[in-house]
């Protein structure tokens, strides 16, 4: 059974940085995508991140290009997500998901499983 456990939410401020991770386990994962999504209060779950589990190949949302790095450490079996220039903007749940379709980067539905998430708080 595939699991994904995030940590590394929290508060900081505007302009700050934190690093999310996200610990899987229950597959081997071949050619799975990993991504990380976020969904703020009255908004729909978006993507942010994605990284192939076999390979280098990563993809960015627009709106985090150039300040958020994903990476992943196949011997630990962690996903990281590294957010540096935080905005308010930023603030949201952040979910771990792993797609075994590898059909889309973006779209959520196509992700078959997720972790229970972290909330991350950007002050102004």
């Amino acid at each position: 059974q595939v699991q994904l456990v995030e940590s590394g939410g929290g508060l900081v401020q505007a302009g700050g940085s934190l690093t999310l991770s996200c610990a899987v386990s229950g597959s081997t994962f071949g050619s799975y995508l990993l991504g990380w999504f976020r969904q703020a209060p009255g908004k729909e779950r978006e993507f942010v991140a994605g990284i192939r589990w076999s390979g280098d190949s990563t993809y960015y949302a627009d709106s985090v290009k150039g300040r958020f790095t994903i990476s992943k450490d196949n011997a630990k079996n962690t996903v990281n997500l590294r957010m540096n220039s935080l905005k308010p903007e930023d603030t949201a749940v952040y979910y771990c998901a792993a797609s075994s379709r590898s059909s889309s980067w973006v779209r959520a539905n196509e992700y078959n499983y997720w972790g229970q998430g972290t909330q991350v708080t950007v002050s102004s």
